[in-house]
């Protein structure tokens, strides 16, 4: 083994207790903590937390998102799923904005939106800030009892051009999923092949704000949950874009909801510029050009990452 260069531990990537890059600092004695005093201010961080929330003194803003929640309760439970049972790699990071406004653009697929979630929480993890991703989601999300209020607090909103300029006017990192349930629900025998990326929305709100669009590629979801057929006709009875039928559901019942473990790749690819176009948000051209860039973009990464993972399910 070669010798470690004198000097080298100054560049070791030191890792936090919750799995993210730590940010630098003076360098101070190791001093072991005991394990009474780890649980007790764990506890007093908890009671403190619960005092907050029941008198409630703690902040949202007008979308209604709640950044503490998100980090003391959500973004926990998702770096367990992303990190524990995904295994997900990501690189490029390098590319998200360190400060300002970004619209993140990704592939959507796997039959229930868990990339979505996944693209957020990791995210926020890997950038060296820990910035949060405003979430764009379809009206149908908006109108599920429960979910609709999740979403808000973990920072989500409606897919409209309106909120997401306010958000990219604010300097917000905003994601955006042009496939919307053309692409979570199709077929896995269609998956990793993008759909149409509908009338170019998220462009337009780019161009108006002068964002720079970040393309996103995302390998695993398709495997989560194979969708295998779409019962059509149940799915108008209850009004969902799609009924799906997976290895595991509706066969095994409640257990058909947990996803397969497999193994997840996302790279953030460097950012399209926008501001020298902020005149021709309103030409269709321009914003047809601009999103079949982007589509283009991310179904190459696509094929490259699909490469670099042959078994969907290896480690």
């Amino acid at each position: 083994m070669a010798e470690e260069p004198a000097g080298a531990e100054a560049n070791v990537h030191r890792v936090d207790p919750v799995g993210r890059p730590a940010r630098p600092g003076p360098r101070e004695p190791a001093v072991a903590d005991e394990p009474g005093d780890v649980w007790d201010r764990r506890v007093a961080a908890g009671l403190a937390f619960l005092r907050r929330r029941l008198s409630g003194r703690y902040e949202i803003d007008e979308f209604g998102f709640d950044p503490e929640l998100t980090e003391q309760v959500f973004q926990p439970l998702l770096r367990v799923l992303y990190r524990d049972w995904f295994r997900t790699e990501v690189t490029g990071a390098e590319h998200l904005p360190v400060e300002g406004s970004g619209l993140v653009v990704g592939n959507h697929s796997g039959t229930v939106a868990l990339d979505a979630l996944v693209l957020a929480a990791v995210l926020h993890d890997v950038h060296p800030t820990h910035r949060y991703l405003r979430l764009l989601g379809a009206d149908l999300v908006f109108r599920m009892p429960f979910v609709s209020e999740l979403v808000r607090k973990t920072g989500g909103t409606m897919a409209c051009n309106p909120d997401a300029e306010r958000l990219l006017g604010r300097g917000e990192l905003v994601g955006v999923f042009p496939e919307g349930f053309k692409g979570v629900g199709k077929l896995y025998s269609e998956r990793y092949k993008l759909q149409r990326f509908g009338r170019g929305g998220f462009v337009s709100a780019a161009l108006r704000t002068g964002a720079p669009i970040i393309p996103v590629a995302i390998v695993g979801a398709e495997e989560t949950y194979p969708m295998l057929a779409n019962i059509t006709p149940l799915a108008r009875l209850l009004k969902l874009p799609y009924f799906p039928v997976t290895p595991t559901f509706p066969w095994l019942g409640p257990l058909g909801v947990v996803p397969l473990p497999s193994k997840w790749l996302i790279e953030f690819c460097p950012p399209i510029p926008t501001a020298h176009l902020v005149d021709s948000a309103d030409d269709p051209l321009v914003v047809f050009n601009l999103a079949d860039q982007v589509r283009e973009t991310i179904q190459q990464k696509l094929h490259e990452l699909l490469e670099r993972r042959p078994d969907p399910f290896g480690p």
